[in-house]
């Protein structure tokens, strides 16, 4: 007789009649093993069937060098609210389909930030950004996928509501914190400890986050402060924590969007020792000035300055009438085409 068993899928427990399961809506063969059996091993999705090209080469790349490293990293995780009650609701093939498009959202957007997907949980991911893939700004990455996925799910939930009369709402939660990084296979699998509770606690704020909001720890805060707006809602007593956990609602886009305005912001030191290179900038203008346009490329190593000398030389520029355009080519923009040149014509 046939007993209940584990949906090959996500791993929940299934009547013996189960043709499909309730919470992911995967077809089953009727050939599992018995829930609860040693040998049941729900298997997950394999890396390369999701991770772009240029992503897989990257992590393959630095594998070697990855290994045992301690690395600052954003953690992201999201869900579908009640989706157990929604699976029940619908068709279970309408269902299967219904979270391969959800999933197909949730990896495009992590993905176009150069976050990398370390877990799928049943209905929904956890992802990370600043490993195996190192990026200074990943918190700054996390929270533009963040919000980019939450429009792109709120059309989807529209979609849903309008066709199929779902309530299809997710939530999200952010924390930033240390890794280790541990083995990396040929097939992308990759084994992380977390260290100070950094996933649990990314975890826990999707796990209290309002259907459709994103809730990030003052950690993510303090990384990412004038960056994005952040909504205060207090402090959260969190098991496991001694101190309360101050938590945040990530409602948006601050107005900061470089270091360089970062530093404004907190105010610039004198600007010395650039007399060089502004004679080359202001012979060049002008140039310019007497009809041949010209084109500046300002390299230098990391650090020494060349934002800021170029905003000093468009406050020159400005204080003369001169029209001047800005335009920005964010790190994590790296991946959406033509960014720069659609802010110049927006702008």
């Amino acid at each position: 007789m046939r007993q209940p068993f584990a949906c090959t899928g996500c791993g929940t427990v299934l009547p013996a009649e189960a043709n499909f399961c309730f919470k992911c809506g995967r077809a089953q063969s009727g050939t599992a093993e018995p829930a609860g059996s040693p040998k049941t091993q729900p298997p997950t999705p394999d890396p390369r069937s999701y991770t772009p090209r240029h992503l897989a080469e990257k992590i393959l790349t630095s594998r070697s060098v990855l290994h045992g490293e301690r690395k600052q990293v954003t953690v992201l995780f999201a869900d579908v609210k009640e989706s157990l009650e929604l699976a029940g609701r619908v068709d279970p093939e309408r269902w299967h389909a219904i979270l391969d498009q959800f999933f197909a959202i949730l990896c495009e957007g992590v993905h176009r930030f150069e976050g990398t997907i370390n877990q799928f949980t049943g209905d929904g991911i956890m992802a990370l950004f600043g490993a195996p893939i190192a990026h200074e700004d990943h918190a700054q990455r996390a929270c533009h996928a963040a919000l980019y996925l939450a429009a792109a799910l709120r059309r989807y939930s529209d979609e849903l509501r309008l066709t199929e009369e779902l309530n299809f709402a997710v939530r999200m939660g952010l924390n930033a914190g240390d890794v280790v990084v541990g083995a990396i296979g040929d097939d992308l699998r990759m084994d992380y400890t977390a260290q100070g509770h950094t996933v649990g606690l990314a975890a826990r704020m999707e796990q209290i986050a309002e259907p459709g909001r994103i809730y990030v720890t003052e950690h993510v805060v303090k990384l990412t402060a004038g960056f994005f707006r952040f909504r205060d809602l207090g402090p959260l007593e969190v098991k496991g924590v001694a101190d309360p956990v101050r938590v945040y609602e990530l409602e948006g886009v601050g107005p900061l969007r470089t270091r360089l305005d970062a530093s404004r912001a907190r105010g610039f030191s004198r600007f010395v020792g650039r007399a060089k290179e502004l004679a080359k900038l202001e012979a060049a203008l002008a140039r310019a000035g007497d009809g041949p346009g010209r084109v500046i490329a300002i390299v230098a190593e990391p650090g020494v300055g060349k934002s800021r000398l170029c905003h000093e030389f468009a406050e020159r520029c400005r204080a003369r009438g001169i029209a001047v355009r800005r335009a920005h080519g964010v790190a994590h923009g790296r991946r959406i085409p033509f960014l720069p040149v659609s802010e110049l014509l927006r702008s």
